[in-house]
């Protein structure tokens, strides 16, 4: 497994070794201690894991939770592709506000960690797209929160003409109108 360091600070993506045969494929997608060694954080603990399926152009975020119920996130596709977008939320951080974007897709089998602080979201770019996370806390409906995937101050290029997004997430505040808990 190798990782790469994105621009935004302890933003971290794991691309595995793929084996093929003429039987299929297999890799890792998690390994604790490989990837504590590469720079994953020791202390998480991973307690609930999520997948959902989505059509081209679905976009669901940008999403997180509020302390005491804040969430980092390890993410991948089991099925299909996405592009997949994280802004730093956290106030005191030189990167606040900025964004990075990573292709995640089941033929590359590639993982990003998303830190607590981050806001994330991601749009479906290939029919039946099966994006799995892990979440290390509980979903706490009170603790939701989240910034409005296209606010013009973010600047993000989802790469779809025509998001199909949740009533819930069209509603959400503007990153200048965001009263981060991070």
């Amino acid at each position: 497994m190798q990782v790469q360091q994105h621009a935004l600070p302890g933003l971290l993506e794991f691309i595995p070794r793929l084996f093929g045969d003429p039987r299929g494929l297999f890799y890792e997608t998690y390994s604790a201690r490989l990837m504590q060694e590469m720079g994953l954080p020791a202390d998480l603990d991973w307690v609930q894991d999520n997948q959902s399926k989505s059509q081209p152009g679905v976009l669901r975020g940008l999403h997180f939770q509020r302390p005491p119920h804040a969430q980092a996130k390890l993410v991948r596709v089991a099925q299909g592709r996405v592009l997949d977008v994280v802004v730093d939320i956290r106030r005191d951080s030189p990167t606040y506000g900025q964004h990075a974007k990573v292709e995640l897709s089941a033929a590359q089998g590639n993982i990003l960690f998303v830190p607590s602080g981050f806001a994330h979201g991601f749009v479906a770019l290939e029919e039946e797209t099966l994006f799995l996370y892990k979440c290390s806390n509980y979903y706490a409906p009170s603790s939701e929160g989240g910034l409005l995937w296209n606010d013009p101050a973010l600047g993000i290029d989802w790469g779809v003409a025509d998001a199909l997004i949740s009533p819930k997430d069209a509603v959400l505040p503007t990153l200048a109108n965001l009263d981060s808990p991070f």
